[in-house]
């Protein structure tokens, strides 16, 4: 089972201005360093919180249809079920209907279900089956919920401050705790 991002973010959920702003920087000097510092922090924002912040397209592989006739979706929130394919022998797709399977988006990983033994087994043992996903908030960085957007700011302004090289046998400069406290109640957990 693995997820692959066919398409990320078309905008950081917190701009480059309000980063400044953030880190009461006037001058264009660190624009690159500072966007640079906006993406990583949504990337661990995203990986601590197992959840996409602005839309991205993720493509599901699965080797076989569960028993359960329940998949787990990861990242979260699950936005739609934009394609589904089963590989047959000879390697070819077969595309099957998106309507065959029910979302569940408000679950935490999200699922979606389907009825056992309506869908066609795949072809092949490895990955056969495709499933493509639209996972995020939103579109818009006012989408995502502002505890997110909060450690992101902050991770940024740690970074921007701590960013010089770490000499041997020096202590690494940890993340601040608000940052745990503000993702806490979005983390998906493995069960």
């Amino acid at each position: 089972m693995s997820s692959i991002l066919l398409s990320g973010p078309a905008v950081e959920p917190v701009t480059l201005a309000e980063a400044k702003t953030y880190l009461r920087v006037e001058h264009g000097d660190d624009d690159d360093v500072i966007a640079a510092l906006i993406a990583g922090a949504r990337v661990h924002v995203e990986a601590q919180t197992r959840r996409a912040l602005i839309t991205q397209s993720w493509r599901l592989i699965r080797d076989a249809w569960p028993d359960d006739g329940r998949i787990a979706v990861l990242p979260v929130p699950l936005r739609a079920l934009t394609a589904a394919r089963v590989y047959r022998l000879d390697g070819t797709t077969q595309a099957l209907d998106t309507a065959a399977f029910v979302a569940d988006n408000a679950a935490a990983p999200a699922v979606l279900s389907f009825a056992s033994g309506a869908l066609p087994a795949p072809g092949r043992i490895v990955a056969g089956i495709e499933l493509d996903v639209e996972v995020g908030y939103g579109d818009t960085p006012a989408e995502v919920p502002e505890n997110l957007r909060q450690a992101i700011r902050i991770l940024v302004a740690h970074w921007y401050e701590n960013r010089g090289l770490i000499a041997a046998g020096a202590g690494v400069a940890v993340l601040p705790q608000t940052v745990a406290a503000l993702l806490a109640p979005h983390r998906v957990l493995s069960l």
